[in-house]
């Protein structure tokens, strides 16, 4: 179970574990908004409800947050859609497409990974999107920063959450410049 992560003014910054959220309540340094109603944490001298939103108490800095390169920041960077005829997918279904093939001398960068649907991934195979005669709905590029709340499945984000994200599906956070 996850943690929402919320600034002073009650904006989401982050996914943290539960453990971690316990740990910075129990040294003030964040306070519990919401509770997960169904689950309860227990040890010999406590017991809490599980913390599904927490928000930073003055005091600490949420850390920065940059983009490395995963196939789940790529996911979130083209929104679970093809990139090629625009159908959602959710991650299970996503298969990541070299637009220039390694074969061809294509790396794997930001440059030049997309997520694509596994009918248009083959129908490309191993040509670019030129020989293919397909087109890029998007040109690839590093984002700013991570997605602070990943892109997530529609129905995985907790109820309790809802009310703090402007969009259930995606939120970005902060841009930083990757060194």
């Amino acid at each position: 179970m996850e943690t929402l992560l919320l600034t002073r003014g009650y904006e989401p910054i982050d996914r943290i574990s539960w453990q971690r959220a316990v740990g910075l309540w129990w040294r003030s340094k964040v306070e519990i908004v919401e509770h997960y109603e169904d689950r309860v944490i227990r040890a010999p001298s406590l017991e809490v409800q599980m913390p599904s939103v927490v928000r930073i108490l003055q005091g600490m800095r949420p850390k920065r947050l940059v983009a490395t390169f995963s196939r789940a920041n790529v996911y979130a960077r083209d929104r679970g859609t093809c990139q090629y005829c625009a159908l959602k997918l959710a991650r299970t279904e996503a298969t990541y497409d070299h637009v220039v093939p390694r074969r061809l001398g294509g790396k794997t960068t930001w440059e030049n990974i997309v997520i694509a649907c596994f009918v248009c991934n083959q129908k490309k195979g191993g040509r670019t999107p030129d020989q293919a005669q397909m087109r890029l709905r998007s040109i690839p590029a590093k984002p700013g920063a991570r997605p602070a709340v990943w892109a997530l499945e529609p129905g995985a984000v907790p109820t309790s959450w809802r009310q703090y994200l402007v969009d259930d599906r995606y939120w970005n956070g902060r841009l930083e410049e990757e060194k």
